[in-house]
């Protein structure tokens, strides 16, 4: 199996993947190689916070014209894997090859299959795009193309609570990941100061108790398979009582904030979605009149990156950022997130990590800043 992921994230992909028992795991580029059996499917897809998507490959040919990629699908008997009535979907990426055109892949592959069953019955299955009985991956690189069944339907970054978000939301698998990477242990503090619509919240909170990420997702591509891979509904109940029998209460302190109080109703909405805003502190201000919970902890924060901003208010707000991290913040461990490394070096703190996290297209640093008790002298840092 292939699960795909976001740049930055296939180590903990990885270590998610052993967790619930994959073998013979293997770090691809944005995704992540293992090997299991329907039980890992169903847990992979319901249990990896950092994964967007689960694919099969059934199949890896040379194509190298779209007479070659439909002859070559022709060849893949479809009926083990649905039938004439069942709906189809094909999502196809094209790179470096001779398909210059995604749209135009997806509609030969489609036409093939179709093709096959019209031939044989006389019944062809109709196009399904939102909700199919089997979604087909088709992925070419140069003359290599790989067929495989998509198990997961809906990208699984969309979990199902998120009811509104502001501009520019954190992606629910970037926030898991960024979670995960700070290496926060569940049990002390937890605060985001700019929540935005509250996604790493959501998904601080949903770790803490164990509660699985496609809790609240009410569709699978994998419910509507057949054949080989036929659903069992037995095997996925039992995976879904013994996730839901694992969760804990929340022993941690989780704190949210935003001088938006726009942004504050949207996160409150969001948590209530997820059933735990009573969970969750949440109130309208500024970082810089925060105040840290008592204790030590974990501060993640996304800021503007300055798309919008005048450069000077930029370099000010990320300068305000690390004088209230020095004075309010001692003992807990910062990590902030940015696009722009020249607004970074402002902070003014030395980064005691650094990694490379793609936003969507953006490429970012997500940095940690150790905020020590006492007087610790730190030399400012620019970015590199």
């Amino acid at each position: 199996m292939l699960a795909k992921t976001l740049a930055g994230l296939e180590e903990i992909l990885m270590e998610e993947l052993q967790q619930i028992g994959a073998t013979n795991i293997v770090q691809a580029k944005r995704a992540v190689a293992f090997d299991g059996d329907l039980e890992i499917l169903y847990k992979s897809n319901y249990l990896c916070r950092t994964a967007l998507r689960v694919l099969i490959p059934i199949k890896t040919v040379r194509v190298r014209d779209q007479a070659e990629l439909y002859n070559q699908i022709s060849k893949i008997d479809w009926s083990e894997y649905m039938q004439a009535t069942d709906t189809l979907a094909i999502d196809s990426v094209a790179n470096a090859s001779a398909f210059s055109n995604s749209m135009f892949v997806s509609m030969k592959v489609k036409d093939a299959i179709v093709d096959q069953f019209r031939n044989k019955g006389g019944v062809r299955p109709s196009v399904d795009i939102e909700n199919p009985s089997l979604r087909v991956n088709i992925h070419i690189f140069r003359d290599e193309c790989t067929i495989s069944l998509d198990s997961s339907g809906s990208s699984l970054h969309k979990r199902g609570y998120r009811l509104e978000s502001n501009k520019a939301p954190l992606n629910e698998v970037l926030a898991a990941g960024l979670i995960l990477l700070s290496g926060w242990d569940k049990k002390s503090n937890f605060v985001d100061p700019m929540c935005g619509s509250g996604t790493l919240l959501a998904e601080a909170c949903m770790y803490a108790k164990n509660i699985p990420p496609a809790f609240f997702r009410r569709e699978f591509s994998f419910y509507h398979w057949q054949g080989q891979y036929a659903f069992d509904r037995d095997l996925w109940d039992k995976i879904v009582t013994e996730a839901e029998n694992n969760i804990i209460p929340l022993e941690a302190v989780i704190v949210g904030s935003d001088n938006a109080k726009s942004s504050v109703f949207i996160t409150k909405d969001n948590l209530k979605s997820a059933g735990i805003r009573e969970e969750v502190v949440v109130k309208t201000c500024a970082f810089q009149d925060s105040e840290a919970p008592e204790g030590k902890g974990v501060v993640i924060m996304n800021p503007p990156y300055g798309e919008r901003m005048d450069k000077d208010n930029v370099v000010e707000l990320y300068k305000s950022i690390g004088d209230t991290l020095k004075t309010k913040y001692q003992g807990y461990d910062a990590w902030i997130i940015s696009s722009n490394r020249e607004a970074v070096g402002s902070v003014g703190l030395k980064a005691s990590k650094r990694l490379v996290i793609f936003n969507g297209p953006l490429e970012c640093r997500y940095l940690k800043y150790e905020m020590y008790s006492g007087s610790k002298r730190v030399r400012p840092e620019v970015e590199e």
